[in-house]
């Protein structure tokens, strides 16, 4: 049987190669110190757990849910981006819980797409940000990832340049893979530009608590008339240590929100009950557990750039998110990221995320997430100094 056209229109899954190294390796007996995947190893704070724990007994939360979520933990998100950005969200019009980003994000590429749309996404980015809108028969266009000026340059000539016009433009920061950051004048320029040239744009804000200076990360809803053109994603998996637990959101714009929430009408009854009012709890909550979670992977952080350093493995210091993006090692690079990952899983017994995962203009680096605890960073760091002081 021939494969479908749409299975045929998508590589292997980012993290699918390494699993399969990494699953080969531990069957033979090896400890592989797995730096790979975004998979946060924090305990969900007690608090949340709690509520859960709470509502489940209660059977009538056992019933089917709604799929734009209780109102509740709209409006416990609504009370959120008030207080976290001075935005003013209506939870009935201009909210819709997805079941993590991910799926909000592909939905909302399903809702808004027609086949053959132009859509702007940064390259390397998050997998789905392009396959979403690939997968709804939309057409990607790269963007440079780094917020500098080539972004807008890049915008212009798509403007010029694509037929059909680009409908959408990505934007991600604080960004994965790359952990870059940006303030709010640069989202007054992107909504400037995308009102000019009539483009919607989707913000994808998931690490939006995970930083490690002093100035929080904006939202691009912060700019005046930004909900014009603009929704936002974030999600509970990184603030609250909740990956699992798949609760995340779609805010702004309202036309878009309806349409999203018209698509999930059709797919989906929500999240469970219990889930969705523990969410509310973690929102309604102290932040005192996001700081306690960011005190932790900063120093994470400081002990791989200090160890890996060390080994002889230059690792530049992310100012946000879980992850460091790292240049491979030069007598690597002409390889390419998949190679040298397979090799630091098979000669190291270290997993790392290859940079073409993430598009082909990431292959030249690899993504290494803060998951393991200080003891095993500094392993994985002496296991890489063997590695490189031996490879050929």
């Amino acid at each position: 049987m021939d494969e479908f056209h749409k299975i045929r229109r998508l590589p292997p899954y980012v993290f699918e190669p390494v699993n399969r190294i990494k699953a080969k390796a531990r069957a033979a007996g090896a400890d592989i110190i797995d730096l790979a995947m975004g998979n946060p190893d924090l305990p969900t704070p007690k608090h949340i757990v709690d509520k859960l724990t709470e509502t489940v007994l209660d059977p009538r939360t056992h019933r089917y849910s709604t799929s734009r979520g209780i109102p509740g933990l709209r409006k416990a998100q609504a009370a959120y981006y008030q207080r976290r950005f001075g935005v003013k969200l209506n939870p009935e019009t201009e909210i819709v819980a997805t079941l993590g980003s991910k799926e909000g994000f592909a939905n909302m590429a399903q809702a808004i797409t027609s086949p053959g749309d132009v859509v702007l996404v940064p390259n390397p980015t998050y997998p789905i940000h392009s396959f979403g809108f690939i997968m709804s028969g939309g057409v990607v266009r790269s963007m440079p990832a780094e917020p500098n000026e080539e972004f807008f340059r890049a915008i212009d000539r798509a403007v010029r340049h694509s037929i059909p016009k680009p409908i959408a433009l990505i934007v991600n920061y604080p960004s994965n893979p790359t952990a870059y950051t940006v303030d709010l004048h640069f989202y007054k320029e992107v909504v400037r530009v995308a009102k000019q040239h009539n483009i919607m744009v989707l913000s994808d804000l998931a690490y939006a608590e995970i930083y490690f200076g002093t100035t929080p990360p904006p939202s691009i809803l912060e700019v005046d008339g930004a909900k014009d053109i603009a929704v936002e994603f974030t999600s509970l998996s990184k603030t609250f240590s909740m990956p699992g637990w798949r609760m995340g959101f779609a805010v702004g714009n309202e036309h878009m929100i309806k349409a999203l929430s018209r698509v999930k009408s059709y797919l989906d009854y929500g999240a469970f009950t219990p889930i969705q009012v523990a969410a509310a709890a973690a929102l309604n909550g102290s932040d005192n557990c996001i700081q306690e979670a960011c005190d932790i992977y900063k120093t994470r952080r400081d002990v791989m750039v200090e160890s890996f350093g060390r080994a002889g493995w230059e690792i530049p210091s992310p100012e946000a998110t879980m992850f460091a993006w790292v240049p491979i090692p030069e007598k690597f690079r002409e390889a390419g990221s998949l190679e040298f990952a397979t090799r630091l899983v098979e000669e190291a017994h270290v997993a790392v995320a290859p940079g073409i995962g993430f598009g082909e203009y990431g292959d030249d680096h690899v993504r290494l997430a803060f998951v393991e605890n200080e003891q095993r960073i500094r392993q994985a760091a002496r296991n890489i100094k063997r590695f490189l002081a031996s490879a050929q």
